[in-house]
C-alpha cells in the first residue's frame, strides 16, 4: 500500500521512507526542531530558579524517589510534541510529480552513394565504397526520430530504402550495397538527384537533406546534374556534396603477382560544388576516411532537429496531516494540564 495513501491517524507519517519523500515547500520551519530541547530546557530552569518554594521538614528517611516522579514531564513532552508538529506543518511537506515531455519533428535525410567501378579504388581503406559505407552507418546510428532513406547510383539511379525511422533495415540495406546492384556504367548524378527529389517531395517535414557521395563527374544518365539541383531546390531540399578520392596515381585492384595496380585519378570537382551553392548546403573533398568521418560529423552537427520538451508538475500538500496530529495532541496537553500532573507533581 501506498503510504501516502494512509489516514492521517496512521504510524506510517512518521516513517523515515515518507519524511524523505517529501519536498518541503518552507524548509527553514524545519531548523525549529532543533531548538526545541533547549527551549524546554530553559523552561525547566526558569521554573526550577524563579518558582516560589516553600521549606519543609522531613526525615530524611521519607525522601525516596520512584520512576513514577518522571510522569510530572509528561506534559511538557506532550507540548513539545504539539510544537514539533507545528513546525512540520508550517514547512509544507509536499509530494511533486513531475512529467517530462520531449519531442522533435525530425529530418528527412536522403543518402545517395555512387556505386560506379571507380569506387573501388583503394585509396581509402578498403576501398571508396566501404568507408562510405562506415560513414554512413556511424552516421545513422547517431540519429533519433529523422526519417534516413538509400539512393545508389551508378550508370542508372534507384531508390533502395524508402524514408524510414526503421534504423536497423537501412543498416541491413547499406551491408548489401555492392557493385553489381547496377548493371549500367557510369556515374548518373542527375539521375541520383533527381530519385532523391522524387522521394522527397511529397515530405511535409520541415528539414529535407540530401547527402550525395561521389568521385567523379556526371557520365551518364539522361538529366543534367544542374538541373536536377535546381529542381530539388525548388522542393527545399539542402543538398550536401561530398567527393571521394585522390588525385594522381591511386591504387586499383592488384596485379598478376597481387601487387599494388596503379593507375591515374583525376577529379573535376566544379559540379558538385555547383550542386551545393544550388542546394544550399555545403561542398567537402575528401581524400582518406578520417577526413571523411569528419565530414558526416559536421553535417549530423548542422542537421539536429530541435527537440521541444514541456514539463508538467502535480503537487499535493500533506501539512494538515501534521496539523490534525497537532491538534489532538494540543486537545491531550490540555486536558493534561487540568490533571494532577500539572498541578500537584510541580518542582
Amino acid at each position: 500500500m501506498d503510504s501516502f495513501l494512509d489516514p492521517w491517524y496512521s504510524l506510517e507519517w512518521f516513517t523515515t521512507s515518507v519524511l524523505k519523500g517529501f519536498t518541503w515547500e518552507n524548509q527553514l520551519f524545519l531548523y525549529g526542531l532543533l531548538a526545541i530541547p533547549f527551549l524546554f530546557i530553559l523552561r525547566w530552569l526558569s521554573r526550577y530558579y524563579l518558582n516560589q518554594k516553600l521549606p519543609v521538614a522531613l526525615v530524611k528517611s521519607d525522601l525516596k524517589s520512584s520512576p513514577l516522579n518522571l510522569i510530572r514531564f509528561f506534559p511538557e513532552l506532550v507540548l513539545s510534541i504539539v510544537i514539533a508538529l507545528l513546525l512540520i506543518a508550517l514547512a509544507r511537506p509536499q509530494r511533486t510529480n513531475e512529467k517530462v515531455e520531449q519531442w522533435t519533428e525530425g529530418i528527412d535525410i536522403m543518402i545517395a552513394l555512387d556505386i560506379s567501378q571507380s569506387m573501388q579504388i583503394e585509396d581509402f581503406k578498403p576501398n571508396r565504397l566501404e568507408a562510405a559505407k562506415d560513414v554512413a552507418r556511424d552516421f545513422i546510428k547517431g540519429r533519433k526520430q529523422d526519417r534516413i532513406g538509400l539512393v545508389v547510383f551508378s550508370g542508372d539511379a534507384f531508390s533502395l530504402a524508402p524514408l524510414t525511422t526503421d534504423y536497423d533495415l537501412l543498416k541491413n540495406y547499406l551491408n548489401d550495397i555492392s557493385f553489381e546492384m547496377i548493371e549500367s556504367r557510369g556515374t548518373a548524378i542527375g539521375s541520383a538527384l533527381a530519385v532523391v527529389t522524387n522521394r522527397m517531395r511529397e515530405s511535409e517535414s520541415k528539414s529535407k537533406v540530401c547527402i550525395l557521395i561521389s568521385d567523379g563527374d556526371n557520365t551518364a544518365g539522361n538529366i543534367d546534374p544542374i538541373t536536377s539541383a535546381e529542381l530539388a531546390g525548388a522542393y527545399n531540399i539542402k543538398l550536401y556534396t561530398i567527393v571521394v578520392g585522390q588525385e594522381g596515381m591511386v591504387p586499383f585492384g592488384k596485379d598478376f603477382f597481387g601487387r599494388p595496380q596503379m593507375v591515374e585519378n583525376t577529379v573535376d570537382e566544379s559540379t558538385m560544388r555547383k550542386i551545393a551553392e544550388i542546394g544550399g548546403g555545403e561542398f567537402f573533398r575528401v581524400t582518406d576516411n578520417e577526413a571523411l568521418k569528419n565530414v558526416f560529423k559536421r553535417i549530423d552537427q548542422y542537421e539536429k532537429a530541435e527537440i521541444k520538451e514541456s514539463r508538467f508538475k502535480d503537487t499535493s500538500d500533506f501539512y494538515f496531516i501534521y496539523l490534525k496530529w497537532a491538534i489532538a495532541f494540543f486537545l491531550l496537553w490540555l486536558l493534561l494540564k487540568s490533571s494532577f500532573l500539572s498541578n500537584v507533581l510541580q518542582d
